[in-house]
């Protein structure tokens, strides 16, 4: 099963809309991680289907983030992907409490539009 994770520099990015980069976790039938693979999605910011699609072609199932909007969710979802929340701190450590089944999924959604502006209202990013 392959899973992804928005990073920023071994991190949890928490605003997915703004991700650069995602890592691509593989977790084995033993429930391991095999393997994390950060891959650029420079250009994809705030393209919700763009990114949905991205994921999708890189074999994704699952993708784990901490904060994201409906727009977000709804490109992810429409493509079959499941998306889990409040996700926080290392990727590795998100990637191996999911395989392990110790990731609890914390819906976390952000309600506003100005994605490009800062921010802090309680979506899990500033």
């Amino acid at each position: 099963m392959k899973i992804a994770i928005p990073d920023d520099n071994g991190q949890v990015n928490q605003h997915f809309g703004q991700s650069r980069s995602f890592s691509i976790i593989e977790i084995d039938n033993g429930n391991q991680v095999v393997g994390i693979n950060t891959v650029s999605a420079s250009g994809l910011q705030h393209q919700h289907e763009g990114i949905a699609d991205f994921l999708k072609n890189q074999d994704v199932e699952v993708v784990i983030v901490g904060g994201i909007g409906q727009g977000a969710i709804s490109g992810l979802e429409s493509r079959g992907l499941k998306v889990l929340f409040g996700a926080a701190g290392p990727v590795k450590d998100a990637a191996e409490a999911f395989a392990e089944g110790k990731f609890v999924s914390k819906r976390t959604v952000c309600s506003h539009h100005g994605e490009h502006q800062q921010h802090n209202h309680g979506c899990g990013h500033s």
